[in-house]
């Protein structure tokens, strides 16, 4: 399997971005008068969306209370509006990899489960001279991640068969979306989640460095 184009994951594969999405959260939940939540909490509360880091972040006694999840959701995207930069960094050999990915000619885009201009706002602040076409993040239109329609709309962007497209990600979502896409599945071992995870959910290959990409990409 040589992939001729690589999507990638952002929060988790490309940036660390636990901490700022943690502090953000917990700023949040502070405003409403609801405890915080660690940082190893949240490796396991993100990843599937805004509505469901904000369902699951809340206390259980609001886990189903609509509107503490919309005041909740609200409050997060201004807390992070402010943090999404502060203590967030690319992981390392993340840069090396993406300047040898250049020197390739490959094709790279972004596709992220956070809110659409979140993702563009962080992306053109670490990446300004990367180019990742397209960048998308979540959608109003368009089904969040597991749900393949996004990557196929890369896929068909970029004309390429979906199978010569590698997914990079961290989580169960990025496998199974990567595998509902017909898309081979790298699993990112630096980001949140476990090998086991990652393995149980369709990862063709686990990724131990950045810079292990290379092998798989013609």
């Amino acid at each position: 399997m040589n992939p001729s184009g690589v999507i990638f994951d952002l929060d988790g594969t490309l940036l660390d971005t636990i901490e700022d999405l943690t502090d953000s959260m917990n700023a949040a939940l502070a405003r409403m008068g609801s405890p915080g939540r660690s940082v190893a909490e949240c490796r396991n509360l993100v990843g599937d969306g805004l509505e469901t880091f904000v369902r699951r972040a809340l206390p259980e006694n609001l886990r189903n209370d609509p509107e503490a999840a919309s005041r909740l959701k609200e409050l997060m995207r201004a807390e992070y509006r402010i943090r999404s930069s502060v203590k967030t960094r690319p992981y390392p050999g993340i840069t090396d990899l993406l300047d040898a990915l250049a020197r390739r000619g490959t094709p790279t885009a972004i596709l992220s489960n956070k809110p659409h201009d979140s993702t563009l706002i962080v992306v053109r602040h670490y990446f300004p001279s990367r180019p990742f076409h397209p960048v998308l993040g979540a959608r109003e239109d368009v089904p969040v991640k597991p749900d393949p329609a996004s990557a196929l709309e890369i896929a068909r962007e970029w004309k390429l068969a979906p199978a010569m497209i590698a997914y990079v990600g961290d989580t169960n979502t990025d496998m199974q979306t990567a595998t509902a896409a017909g898309m081979f599945a790298c699993g990112a071992l630096w980001g949140f989640r476990t090998a086991e995870e990652l393995t149980a959910n369709g990862a063709n290959v686990l990724l131990e460095k950045p810079e292990d990409l290379l092998a798989f990409i013609r």
